[in-house]
């Protein structure tokens, strides 16, 4: 009887340390956001519309469809006249750049976001980061832009330094995973993400409509993040990692081609966008919902979903025409979400997504609005849109944001964070808040000063491109 009274004790005790490791492990395995801060660009390498023409008119390869399909893209892209581009282009060199423009291009924006990153989080220096994850696409140098940022702030021999490229728009939540990933066998550690791309030597010069789209689209910005796992730091975050789900379907070969880099049949190096891309987007989010749904959806909002789908799918079988879809036919995820951020890579996108999920103009207004202002800056896009959230005071404590991010091959990656505290910081829109939102379904300022281009009388003569230049 006794022996069996300790043996039941020590399975007992066993399994109750077992919990206790399992509460402790997953403690130490909490993903904390700190502080973050988005890169302003100098106004010298501000792209107004008529800078942009006087970059388009350099191409003399381009012709007066060509013109005419460049200005119905950039007027309905949802981009405004503010956003800004590497100083190589803005100087006449888009078919020239050198590699100290690659880097200085990239020390501008990544030591800028650095520096200021650090000023803000005074209780932490550059020699108490634990890990570093560098996320730039199109541009990866030897030694890599990673070890140029533990050179140029002297960090510690023992930091843990990852270099990610190719990894396409949604790099930044990917290079969260990372971190989120090493946490899990890191104690108390500090992490810096650094997310940008780099423009100066991939501009398209060539005449491929579906390669052009790029140019209006595109544009410089970065961003660099503060996370730690570290839970005597937790009054001080901004956001704290609730979940995290990744999906890819680059084994469809249209979703894997939609966004691709390549070469025209003139030899010239660009990045092609197909129209299956907003097809691949929404395949993948769909995906990529079926496994987040459950995980922060509140039970009656799943159980109403299989329902009123179970009746629709009895509707249908009966009847030969197939009743007319209707709001009760998604998941509501305002049941699980207060906040939806969608990347800003392009208003096709925005709208896609935001119509797809019954979202109102208020839920996509921060999206909309960083594309405005920024336009596309690939994985710092969705920094740039949170910041407008935080400075229009949206963000509240108990707060659930859902960033939404698409990128080349083709992945989509759904990133769940909670509101710590009440956030108020003008950060990066500090000089522009006021005016925003914007009404985009005003006249374009493109469209505007260039609306005479699509003139039917000049199709009758020779196009002169010195026409568009406004000196």
């Amino acid at each position: 009887m006794g022996i069996l009274m300790a043996t039941c004790l020590l399975a007992l005790f066993y399994g109750f340390s077992c919990l206790c490791k399992l509460l402790l492990r997953r403690r130490d395995q909490a993903c904390y956001l700190l502080a973050y801060e988005c890169h302003m660009p100098p106004d010298d390498m501000k792209l107004s519309a008529d800078s942009c023409v006087k970059i388009v008119s350099r191409n003399r390869n381009l012709g007066l469809e060509e013109f005419r399909f460049l200005l119905k893209t950039i007027t309905h892209s949802g981009i405004g006249e503010e956003t800004y581009c590497a100083r190589n282009i803005i100087q006449g060199r888009e078919e020239t750049a050198t590699r100290e423009d690659e880097l200085a291009e990239m020390d501008g924006i990544i030591f800028d976001a650095l520096d200021k990153l650090f000023a803000r989080a005074t209780s932490i220096s550059p020699s108490q980061i634990d890990i570093l994850v560098v996320n730039v696409s199109m541009f990866s140098p030897a030694p890599s832009l990673s070890s140029r940022i533990v050179n140029r702030y002297k960090m510690r021999d023992d930091i843990k330094s990852f270099n990610l490229s190719g990894m396409g728009c949604s790099a930044s939540l990917i290079a969260i995973d990372v971190v989120q990933n090493l946490f899990k066998s890191h104690k108390n550690a500090n992490a810096i993400v650094v997310s940008t791309e780099s423009l100066a030597p991939h501009w398209y010069c060539g005449v491929e409509k579906s390669m052009m789209l790029t140019n209006c689209l595109f544009r410089s910005g970065g961003c660099a993040m503060l996370l730690t796992n570290n839970r005597s730091l937790k009054h001080q975050a901004k956001l704290k990692l609730n979940h995290l789900v990744r999906m890819h379907t680059g084994s469809n070969d249209e979703a894997y081609n939609c966004c691709i880099q390549v070469e025209d049949e003139s030899g010239n190096r660009g990045f092609r966008l197909t129209k299956y891309l907003v097809k691949a987007a929404t395949q993948g989010f769909t995906k990529n919902l079926e496994v987040l749904a459950p995980k922060i959806l509140p039970l009656r909002e799943i159980l109403r979903y299989l329902v009123v789908s179970r009746l629709h799918n009895i509707r249908t079988s009966i009847t030969s025409q197939k009743p007319k879809a209707d709001g009760g036919l998604r998941l509501n995820l305002k049941t699980g979400i207060e906040h939806f951020c969608i990347h800003p890579g392009g208003r096709a996108i925005i709208d896609g997504i935001g119509k797809s999920l019954g979202l109102s103009d208020y839920d996509v207004e921060p999206s909309r609005m960083a594309l405005h202002r920024f336009g596309n800056t690939s994985g710092a896009g969705f920094w740039y849109a949170l910041g407008y959230m935080e400075a229009k005071k949206r963000l509240k404590k108990g707060n659930r944001i859902l960033m939404s991010g698409f990128g080349a091959g083709f992945k989509c990656n759904n990133i769940v964070w909670e509101v710590m505290k009440d956030l108020d910081d003008v950060n990066v829109w500090k000089d522009c808040i006021d005016s925003y939102p914007r009404d985009l379904n005003q006249v374009n300022p493109f469209m505007e000063k260039y609306g005479w281009i699509h003139d039917d009388d000049l199709g009758f003569v020779r196009f002169d491109m010195s026409l568009l230049v406004i000196e």
